[in-house]
């Protein structure tokens, strides 16, 4: 009887990686949020915009440096990406000191996309979960900043299963702060996607990380959303 109610509480327990803080045991990813807790640590408050999300935001520091230099640096703004993260390893992060001292305007919000790709991949409702619960985490941390929530985008060559699994997180998301004052649902992917529904290797090379051209698209797409009065003016 003991064992049949350990099997039943088992299966009915709630699957809560998405939305349970957890760091990442990597000497990189140690290093690399060393790196970002440095930058959170030196702009403080004069940050006005940050970017939160895995290795999609990170690529601002790559691909897309040259557009955010011109586009976001003048509102000092944060890349809090890391690659690879999960929604998990980011909610870690901001429990954890990445938001720390900080009082941005806006932050801009872009994960969920790893806990679909990896080798442990979770269903659409744990992925759901997970990126309410990093927009949940920014409100309570940050109490005067707005959220502009993205979609999670589109991956894949073409049409595919976890592109499903992805539009239907993002429906969710919509309807989820569809009424909160303190976030908007922007999606902004299907920018990236042709009219036969395919992906541009100009836009994203490998199917999933933005070229230039893709960040140039994100850039133009949420500018008017996040200008700062340093930019404004």
């Amino acid at each position: 009887m003991f064992k049949l109610f350990l099997t039943l509480f088992f299966l009915v327990l709630p699957d809560l990686t998405s939305t349970t803080p957890i760091a990442r045991d990597h000497d990189w990813w140690i290093a690399r949020n060393a790196q970002l807790q440095s930058n959170v640590d030196r702009l403080g408050s004069q940050a006005k915009v940050i970017f939160v999300g895995d290795s999609i935001t990170q690529g601002w520091e790559g691909n897309g440096a040259a557009i955010w230099q011109q586009t976001f640096a003048p509102c000092n703004a944060i890349n809090l990406g890391i690659g690879g993260d999960r929604t998990e390893h980011v909610l870690w992060r901001m429990q954890n000191g990445n938001l720390r001292g900080l009082a941005p305007e806006v932050a801009v919000v872009m994960i969920g996309t790893n806990n679909f790709g990896q080798e442990e991949s979770d269903s659409a409702a744990v992925v759901l979960d997970g990126v309410v619960a990093v927009v949940e985490q920014l409100k309570k941390s940050l109490p005067n900043v707005h959220v502009l929530l993205l979609d999670i985008f589109p991956r894949g060559k073409s049409f595919n299963a976890m592109r499903g699994s992805i539009l239907q997180v993002n429906q969710a998301l919509q309807a989820t702060f569809a009424t909160d004052s303190r976030v908007s649902f922007f999606p902004i992917g299907h920018l990236f996607i042709e009219e036969d529904g395919s992906i541009n290797p100009d836009i994203m090379p490998d199917y999933l990380h933005l070229s230039k051209q893709g960040y140039q698209i994100w850039a133009e797409a949420i500018a008017p959303q996040v200008l700062c009065e340093t930019v404004a003016d």
